[in-house]
């Protein structure tokens, strides 16, 4: 049966949305995870994800062209469907009522809301999220809030974000406490003149229902997730904040906020900031996100001494999504597994050279993720993904790499990995990492991979196998380098090995071509100076 998409409100302000960008077409075949269209709100420019597998049938807004939310955006299905009674009006009457409706609970609220007062709801960030939970609050009740700060961090089923606000006010009510999960639309908090008696409205809300306020009064919430944008993010227990019109100018310039110095109130960045910024004045946040991450140690509960104890953790939305990608990859992609051994005698004396060199840190995994990069420019095959009607064979290389956080497992995302030095990569693998483990990553730096590694070498794990990250093809499990003896022209020496382990989906890559990929990636990493040319 068909499932038909709407044009999602991507936050509490939004009526209505521009498809900037169609990225498929009618007839093409959609998985779930691929980027349907690129949609313009009065925000930014945000990717739009498909939660469905099918063909897509219909465009019901083309690009270029403004639709309210809930509109008709698009119809997925199976191929031949007949949808003609979707297109013709099943949708329009519904919406219609419903933005009625909607109108007609802000008609009746408005007189019953204190001047001043502005009711905050849970946003819907894509139209298949039903719940949030708010992972920490950063203000209490009784707190002033300015335009600018963060409320609170809300976590989805991709990331946890911040919560900013653009109102200025007390915090006068908290409708979901820490660690709570709520619907969306439900009340999240109220804002307003301190000491104004809000019981009622908190009493009265139901989901679903909005309070006439102006635009401009609304508490916004920065969800960009487009590629290759510069986010103003936070490394340590100072904010960063910037107004709108900063955070453009900082997309369009290619600016990190994260390095700019504010100098409006309370340091918050600003057009003129922006303008005057200079690269070399910039500093990397990397150590800061390491000093910040190293931070946080783990509480453990007292269990006295021959009692039985069991702790019960409440699975949070990324856990239950790991979860579900990861019992859909093993049990609908046929896996099978390819080991070979490495000669690490020489991957050692290079790296040894190359940190010998002033300023300039390589690790064996910048070598491994550097070679797996140039292997698969070589074999293709391997860099490929699966649908039903046809294989894709990626031509660019998008490696991520996977890292072991709290709640779960990340796997940020390289982009053009091959095109990138091995100082690049350890710069770029160490701030992906640092952003992942301090729950500050963006999820457009988790999206787009057409290869994995899994890396356990540094807890000293010699060899193991990984579920494949679909839509990959493949995943590489690297182990740790084993010093022992090795045979060598005829005599048995000390020397340091270490073991590979390629899971590859048989439905697009082959045992033969599996192993050719191995072959030359043990071809670089036993003669790193290839990979320097």
């Amino acid at each position: 049966m068909a499932t038909v998409i709407t044009m999602p409100r991507l936050s509490d302000t939004m009526t209505d949305g521009v498809v900037a960008t169609w990225l498929k077409k009618v007839g093409d075949t959609i998985k779930t995870g691929e980027i349907l269209a690129e949609i313009e709100t009065d925000k930014a420019t945000m990717e739009f994800e498909s939660f469905y597998d099918g063909v897509l049938l219909h465009i019901g807004i083309q690009e270029g062209e403004s639709a309210p939310v809930d509109s008709l955006l698009a119809i997925v299905g199976k191929k031949g469907e007949d949808i003609s009674g979707l297109i013709n009006g099943n949708l329009t009457t519904p919406v219609v009522e419903e933005v009625k409706s909607e109108a007609s609970v802000a008609t009746q609220t408005k007189s019953e809301i204190p001047a001043g007062v502005k009711v905050v709801t849970m946003p819907r960030l894509s139209d298949t999220m039903t719940t949030g939970t708010v992972a920490t609050w950063l203000k209490k009740v009784g707190d002033t809030v300015k335009e600018g700060d963060i409320l609170a961090e809300i976590e989805t089923d991709k990331a946890t974000m911040e919560f900013e606000s653009f109102n200025s006010g007390t915090l006068l009510y908290i409708g979901v406490e820490e660690g709570g999960t709520a619907p969306v639309d439900t009340i999240l908090a109220i804002l307003g003149p301190a000491g104004t008696d809000v019981t009622g409205i908190a009493a009265s809300f139901t989901v679903g229902g909005t309070v006439e306020t102006p635009k401009e009064e609304v508490v916004k919430q920065d969800t960009n997730p487009t590629p290759n944008i510069q986010h103003a993010t936070t490394y340590t227990n100072d904010r960063i904040f910037a107004s709108p019109l900063a955070k453009k100018m900082a997309q369009d310039k290619g600016v990190n906020l994260s390095q700019v110095r504010g100098t409006g109130e309370n340091g918050r960045i600003t057009k003129s900031d922006v303008e005057n910024f200079t690269p070399s004045a910039a500093s990397t946040p990397v150590q800061a996100v390491s000093d910040a991450t190293n931070a946080v140690s783990a509480v453990k509960p007292f269990v006295p001494a021959g009692e039985m104890f069991q702790e019960e953790i409440k699975n949070s939305q990324m856990r239950k999504t790991i979860a579900r990608r990861l019992s859909e990859s093993k049990f609908t992609a046929p896996h099978y597994y390819l080991t070979i051994e490495l000669d690490m005698d020489n991957a050692i004396a290079s790296r040894n050279m190359i940190n010998s060199l002033p300023e300039t840190k390589v690790s064996f995994n910048d070598m491994v993720i550097k070679a797996s990069a140039m292997a698969l420019k070589k074999h293709p095959q391997v860099n490929s993904q699966w649908r039903e009607d046809a294989m894709v064979i990626n031509h660019h290389v998008n490696i991520g790499v996977a890292v072991a956080v709290e709640d779960g497992l990340m796997v940020p995302v390289l982009k053009f990995t091959d095109q990138m030095s091995l100082t690049q990569i350890g710069v770029s693998v160490k701030d992906l990492a640092g952003k992942a483990k301090s729950k500050k990553i963006q999820p457009a730096e988790m999206e787009g991979s057409t290869f994995t590694i899994s890396n356990l070498g540094m807890f000293g794990i010699q060899s193991f196998t990984s579920i494949i990250n679909q839509p990959n093809s493949a995943i590489l499990s690297v182990g740790a380098i084993i010093e022992k003896p090795v045979v060598k022209n005829g005599q048995i020496v000390v020397g340091n090995t270490m073991t590979v382990t390629l899971a590859c989906d048989h439905r697009t890559v082959d045992g033969a071509t599996g192993a050719k990929f191995l072959q030359t990636f043990k071809a670089f990493m036993e003669n790193p100076v290839t990979m320097l040319a």
